[in-house]
């Protein structure tokens, strides 16, 4: 049987033909579809955990019971996971581990454009890349059998349009695995200095193996087209480079990007004359190809930043672009914004009215920052909001410390905000921090998280007690306000900038595109009271605009939220007219 499948989703199904048991992940896009195609499958234990060290560290348990194990991210998710990732490498598996990371080049929905092969050279793992959604599948199955005979971790990376890309797959049966039986073995398993110096030696030997196996696995392929020129690549840039070259040039398409092999390199570049390494973000294949002594041409053709396409391959080789036609208006641009009745947008709002330094982070609200809200001054990473806030008002002091506060979403504070908040409570800064409790992890698609109180399956759970853990922690003043109440807002921001010691403010409404949540009638400008003066049009609600110089609502997209009436000076907004 034959299905089309998104990258991500033949990745799940990689994982269910293999065996896998425990699934263990944080939503990021875009890997976020992988872990809730697994979750359809019965037969694998799959969990949203509060962030990515703990999905690793979880991952690394279940290989300890025996168990195939995966955990799923994004390339900045790595960076979380990264601590546990490095020690995994030297203590090996038992049951097969795998890591799967996708890749954002291009940015289409992260914070920068790092390049994850980076980190299985540094942490010495084999990593795989495919090219399309039938390779997904293949090389996650494939990865198993890989860390269980090399007794190591592995990392499939994945980029955003193969993660979101579909191609055709074909269904296997699922493997029937037992659990491997656990040993004691402290030597293995427990990273004292004692045991883990051999470990490290024992690492790069295990290194040069992979390197031998992946000269004669077939993982490589190479395609001599007795042509001139050769393309070294992997991954979707393979697909790019042969739509726009064909058949006019070999190719060497890498399937295991770490370790790089040597013999096969250095074979096919001695088939052409000329040989391309065409990589998106680091130039990881090219300096390798140098190190080794071949003449390869890589970024000086190609860029460092960004995301290849068809057009951009051509374009640096000097090959005819197709034929195509422009539009010759100019086409308005259409930023991201929040949407329709968000319960941020009346928080952001108030927060640009008292001119607060606002230290953001990462999630829908990160949106706050663009205009005509523009009421975000920072974004680093996730939780770095709170630590970040911490730090602003201990440099700079108390005059600081009442006109700035930290935003963060309620995923995002379990993921890492509460440590900071610790920070800010045991190292007593008076620093206000407002939690956007949503009730979803809204950014990635409306995945549950341990405040939900529903696991990945829509089953009830234990929720967090928001309220309960800042007092917890140490925070004596916590408070809960509607943001659709812009009073509220308003006398919350007041009196916790007013006071004395640290606090916390919980901006409490569901997301406004949850199933459950129902719209109310939408709003009306009653045009002869409206005066045009633009006042509704500062919380930058998609649902408003100005036509004839005056304001008009879409009764298409406004859900009643109520936010806007509160702004119009001559009470222009108003409910629709009841006919009889």
């Amino acid at each position: 049987m034959k299905e089309l499948l998104l990258g991500n989703e033949a990745v799940a199904r990689g994982l269910y033909e293999a065996g896998v048991r425990v699934v263990s992940s944080y939503p990021g896009t875009p890997s976020t579809e992988i872990t809730e195609a697994a979750s359809q499958y019965d037969e694998i234990f799959c969990e949203w955990a509060p962030n990515e060290k703990v999905a690793a560290e979880v991952a690394a348990g279940a290989s300890f019971g025996g168990a195939r194990s995966f955990c799923a991210m994004k390339h900045v998710g790595l960076n979380v996971a990264a601590d546990p990732l490095f020690t995994m490498s030297y203590i090996g598996v038992n049951g097969g581990m795998v890591l799967g990371v996708a890749d954002d080049p291009g940015l289409h929905s992260s914070q920068n454009e790092q390049d994850s092969r980076n980190y299985a050279i540094a942490a010495k793992l084999p990593m795989l890349e495919p090219a399309d959604s039938a390779e997904c599948k293949q090389y996650a199955k494939f990865a198993y059998e890989l860390s269980e005979q090399f007794d190591t971790p592995v990392i499939l990376r994945l980029t955003t349009r193969v993660s979101h890309s579909r191609s055709i797959v074909e269904l296997g049966e699922r493997a029937a695995l037992d659990l491997k039986p656990y040993e004691k073995n402290p030597a293995k398993n427990v990273m004292l200095p004692a045991f883990a110096k051999p470990k490290h030696h024992a690492v790069e030997a295990r290194t040069e193996k992979l390197r031998e196996w992946s000269e004669a696995s077939g993982i490589n392929t190479l395609e001599d087209n007795h042509a001139k020129i050769g393309i070294i690549t992997a991954g979707v840039v393979y697909q790019y480079a042969h739509e726009v070259l064909g058949d006019s040039v070999s190719y060497l398409k890498l399937g295991m990007v770490n370790p790089l092999p040597d013999a096969l390199l250095r074979d096919f570049a001695s088939r052409v004359e000329t040989v391309y390494v065409i990589e998106e973000l680091d130039d990881i294949i090219e300096t390798h190809c140098k190190k080794i002594g071949l003449d390869v041409h890589g970024k000086d053709t190609f860029p460092r930043c960004g995301e290849f396409s068809q057009a951009v391959i051509a374009k640096c080789l000097g090959r005819g672009l197709p034929q195509s036609k422009a539009v010759a208006e100019a086409i308005p641009v259409r930023p991201p914004v929040m949407c329709c009745g968000c319960p941020h947008r009346g928080l952001f709002y108030e927060l640009k009215k008292h001119k607060v330094y606002v230290s953001g982070d990462i999630g829908c609200y990160t949106l706050g920052a663009s205009a005509p809200l523009s009421a975000m001054d920072t974004c680093v990473c996730m939780g770095a909001s709170v630590s970040a806030l911490h730090g602003y008002n201990k440099a700079r002091g108390p005059e600081a410390e009442h006109k700035s506060v930290a935003v963060i979403g309620d995923s995002t504070f379990i993921h890492s905000g509460i440590t900071g908040l610790i920070d800010i409570a045991y190292n007593r800064s008076n620093s206000v921090v407002i939690v956007l409790d949503n009730s979803i992890t809204g950014m990635t698609g409306h995945q549950q998280n341990p405040t939900t109180g529903y696991t990945i399956k829509g089953d009830p759970t234990s929720a967090v007690d928001l309220e309960a853990l800042c007092h917890a922690v140490g925070i004596q003043r916590v408070r809960v306000c509607d943001p659709y109440d812009l009073k509220s807002v308003d006398q919350a921001l007041k009196e916790e900038l007013a006071a004395d010691g640290p606090s916390v403010i919980i901006s409490r409404r569901p997301c406004a595109l949850l199933k459950y949540v129902k719209a109310k009638p939408p709003l009306r400008v009653d045009t002869e009271r409206c005066i045009g003066c633009k006042a509704c049009m500062g919380i930058g609600c998609p649902a408003i605009s100005m036509r004839g110089g005056r304001a008009v609502i879409d009764q298409t997209q406004c859900v009643g939220c109520g936010v806007c009436t509160g702004l119009c000076p001559k009470s222009a907004i108003c409910a629709q007219e009841v006919k009889e």
